[in-house]
């Protein structure tokens, strides 16, 4: 197909495709248009994420905690919001990121991001060498990743800088503060390795109450208080993730580390910031329209029947897209409305009843996350609904759904 057809156009573009709407440019007849992601142009199921909302949530976080540092969490894909994206964004605001893989830190690195880069997860597996090359952060618990980086340290005639994580009560990953002592022994007798940072991680902050956090704090306290004493420093020491953040004032330290936050949503309802803003939005659009009469069902299982004629719409959108099987009770906003879904929900669709939905037709906007009017289903709704928490919602949503960015001030 030629351009000036007014129809799409659709070329290889290394090993994606692109799709727009072309006009006559250029001698091979091919408009050099903005390349759009094929995803976006035939299924309309869509991720809107708001790169202006972060960055937002991040300068009201940075005003609550100041004069503490705040390192941006973008692990699990900076939680379902792209992790490059944001990465971008927040670069010349914070002064580090975190992550929780190797992997992670490295597609940042590939993607052109240079600012520090701080690996929380502490599994390195043989990739001591490229941590250290790739100029990433590594936080360690175990003392045979201590030598294998001050092994690959020395092949370079370099010094890595390493954080030292302490268990404090989520038995996890750190080190317990009864052999930390010895850990900061053996780490004097390494050359290639200096230790520049302590960290902990909280396993109750968001709870009903701050009791087992403070405590947590002493114990961690005590280790930073000892590393002190032994001369080690300067060192950066951070423990608060969103919660603590915004709850505990005296675990801020010099840095702490929001993940959730960010992108406008809290780990319970006992801790909140009203100014944050939600990021994202989960958004498809009407596939079919049906009447059905009553007694008919709907979906696997012939689970939902019909009391009453209905008019029963079905979108392109599913739990491999992320959404939730097992919702319950279940909404999403047509039109500015509140249609229930219905029937058990597939891979690829789910179906929601209309019937009290005037003038719904095929390509309406349908609002899965997000506000339409008045009307607003945040990420802790369905969350709700499914029976689970916000953050697994937000890292759920799958990679067949594109994420659209836009970076507004408004």
């Amino acid at each position: 197909m030629r351009a000036g057809d007014g129809l799409p156009v659709v070329r290889p573009l290394g090993s994606e495709s692109v799709v727009a709407v072309a006009t006559p440019v250029g001698s091979d007849g091919f408009v050099p248009f903005a390349q759009v992601d094929m995803r976006t142009s035939i299924r309309p199921t869509v991720a809107e994420v708001d790169l202006a909302v972060i960055k937002r949530n991040f300068d009201r976080l940075s005003a609550l905690v100041a004069p503490s540092a705040v390192w941006a969490v973008i692990k699990a894909d900076a939680y379902g919001h792209g992790a490059v994206s944001v990465a971008r964004a927040l670069s010349d605001r914070c002064g580090a990121l975190a992550v929780s893989l190797v992997e992670e830190g490295l597609e940042l690195r590939s993607a052109g991001v240079t600012v520090p880069i701080v690996v929380l997860g502490a599994f390195y597996d043989h990739c001591h060498a490229q941590v250290i090359e790739e100029g990433l952060t590594p936080v360690i618990y175990d003392p045979i990743d201590l030598e294998l980086f001050a092994r690959a340290a020395a092949d370079r005639a370099r010094q890595v800088e390493v954080h030292i994580k302490v268990d404090t009560g989520m038995s996890r990953l750190g080190v317990d503060p009864t052999t930390f002592p010895a850990l900061l022994d053996y780490a004097a007798t390494l050359p290639g390795v200096r230790v520049a940072g302590l960290c902990t991680h909280f396993a109750t902050a968001d709870g009903p109450t701050a009791d087992e956090t403070e405590a947590a704090l002493q114990r961690f306290r005590a280790c930073v208080n000892l590393a002190v004493k032994r001369g080690l420093g300067p060192l950066t020491n951070h423990a608060a993730n969103s919660a603590a953040a915004v709850r505990l004032a005296d675990t801020r330290m010099d840095a702490v580390r929001p993940g959730l936050a960010l992108y406008g949503a809290m780990p319970s309802p006992v801790v909140a910031v009203a100014e944050l803003e939600p990021a994202l939005r989960l958004s498809t659009r009407v596939m079919a329209v049906r009447d059905i009469s009553a007694g008919v069902t709907v979906s696997y299982g012939a689970r939902w029947q019909a009391r009453r004629p209905s008019r029963i719409g079905t979108l392109p959108i599913g739990y491999a897209d992320g959404y939730p099987r097992h919702v319950e009770s279940a909404e999403v906003l047509v039109r500015g409305h509140r249609a229930p879904v219905v029937g058990a929900v597939c891979m690829d669709m789910m179906m929601v009843d209309l019937t009290d939905v005037p003038h719904v037709s095929v390509g309406d906007t349908v609002t899965l996350i997000g506000r339409d009017g008045l009307q607003r289903i945040g990420v802790d709704d369905l969350a709700r609904w499914a029976g689970t928490i916000n953050y697994e919602i937000l890292c759920g949503i799958s990679k067949r759904v594109p994420r659209i960015y836009k970076d507004r001030h408004e």
